[in-house]
């Protein structure tokens, strides 16, 4: 694949690159290895000033940089200037809660003294997808960079100048020159890189197939590795839900983005005596979205980020009808007009087997469940390889507390959106991937927890 811009909205390709030789990248290596030795010893009250100026370079750039990510991956402009002013929000986490979270840790033993003490491990790659360019770049930054690490970027190959300008921000804010680098690279150097001996572990967001590749380098190495996959989050509605903020949220969640997300909540769970009106208003509100140019204001949907999402998502929209799905709007690329357009779409009565059961469809098509109680919704919700997040509507305490237990996912929310947050963990389980980001789980995740025994 080409490490280039290609304007979504249009198909136009506006920049390509060149991606890094052997010797440009044993050069990045060299630095970031040297660069390592020196800045392990930074005091932490420094990586914190360093930190809170990233945050405040990114509020105060976040209109040109908002655009830069509409630029190369379509989301609607307002959505990408928030994602920067999230990232600005989690850098200021780190900066604030970093010392508090990496302190030592007495534990009573029959020394005189002993503890628990975090130390960095070094240089860490992180393979990051192009649907938050900005945020999830962020969210693995912030915090290793505190704890003292460095890190590589190999960024997806569609958003490089976004990957360029995230090294921009970090180096104009004070950290010391090669602490975060990116390298312009295809996913065929990943390997290499993790088999690297500098590289003492890696972070990936994407794809099952990507994180599978990217594990089995790293077990080769016996290396660390963080991965946060696919998902097929549940959104449950319960007859106690207050059905019109449901149905509000519900179409926020599966849109945001344009539909790309990993935890947009992609199979809605209805019980049937509310399913009708909850299908009747989600209609209305899927068909009353505005799609466009993501650059305008008024835009709720814009393109998705490539030719290739554009053709596979129809596939699976196409094969789920052909084998008994019933479509009630959508389903078919817009081509009166360039770019990678997919309309709202809602499928129903899916039966089990076919792709609107089982797989991530990442688009903005929402596939609807009717079942009989809250005992087949889970088992609804369950039923998938996914275990990333989930949202469940209810004003039944008993409800809540079940649907808290017995939903297999990395992150349950009671009558709200599924988002993630530095102050929680975020992660899944299944084939959603193991580990954490974020919260003091995130910040632990890549350092060695060194236990220390004087007597």
């Amino acid at each position: 694949m080409a490490i280039a811009t290609i304007n979504p909205t249009t198909g136009e390709t506006l920049k390509t690159f060149e991606p890094l030789t052997d010797t440009d990248i044993e050069t990045k290596l060299a630095q970031a290895q040297k660069a390592f030795e020196q800045y392990r010893k930074t005091e932490i009250t420094q990586k914190s000033v360093w930190l809170q100026a990233a945050a405040e370079i990114l509020e105060r750039d976040k209109e040109n940089l908002g655009k830069l990510i509409t630029l190369e991956m379509g989301k609607p402009l307002k959505g990408a200037i928030a994602e920067i002013e999230k990232c600005a929000s989690g850098c200021r986490y780190y900066a604030e809660h970093a010392a508090e979270l990496l302190a030592d840790v007495p534990v009573s033993t029959d020394a005189s003294h002993s503890f628990i003490r975090y130390q960095p491990l070094g240089v860490i790659l992180a393979v990051m997808p192009w649907n938050f360019p900005f945020w999830q770049v962020f969210r693995f930054a912030a915090p290793a960079l505190m704890a003292g690490n460095v890190g590589i970027l190999k960024h997806a190959s569609n958003v490089p100048q976004c990957a360029l300008a995230i090294e921009e921000v970090i180096h104009q804010a004070g950290f010391p020159p090669s602490v975060f680098q990116t390298l312009l690279v295809g996913s065929e150097r990943v390997a290499d890189l993790i088999a690297d001996h500098r590289v003492k572990a890696a972070t990936l967001t994407g794809s099952e197939a990507a994180g599978a590749s990217l594990a089995s380098s790293a077990g080769k190495q016996i290396k660390k590795t963080v991965l946060e996959l696919g998902g097929s989050d549940p959104f449950i509605v319960m007859p106690s839900a207050d059905l019109n903020a449901a149905v509000a949220t519900a179409v926020t969640a599966r849109m945001l983005n344009n539909g790309q997300s990993c935890i947009a909540a992609k199979r809605f769970i209805v019980v049937d005596e509310i399913a009708d009106e909850f299908e009747k208003q989600l209609l209305e509100k899927f068909q009353s979205l505005k799609i466009g140019d993501p650059m305008l204001p008024d835009i709720d949907l814009g393109p998705l980020a490539t030719p290739g999402i554009l053709k596979d998502l129809d596939y699976q929209v196409q094969e789920s009808v052909k084998h008994g799905a019933k479509l009630i709007t959508g389903g078919q690329p817009l081509l009166d007009r360039p770019g990678n357009f997919y309309p709202p779409t809602i499928l129903t009565d899916i039966p089990p087997g076919t792709p609107a059961e089982q797989e991530e469809f990442f688009g903005p098509v929402a596939l609807l469940f009717r079942v009989a109680d809250i005992d087949a919704a889970i088992i609804a919700a369950n039923v998938t390889p996914f275990g990333l997040g989930a949202s469940a509507w209810t004003t039944n305490e008993q409800e809540r507390d079940r649907l808290i237990s017995e939903i297999e996912a990395g992150a349950v929310f009671i009558n709200g959106l599924v988002k993630s947050d530095p102050r929680l963990p975020f992660g899944g389980i299944k084939r959603s991937g193991y580990g954490r980001e974020l919260s003091s789980q995130g910040i632990h995740e890549f350092v060695n927890v060194k236990t220390v025994w004087v007597k």
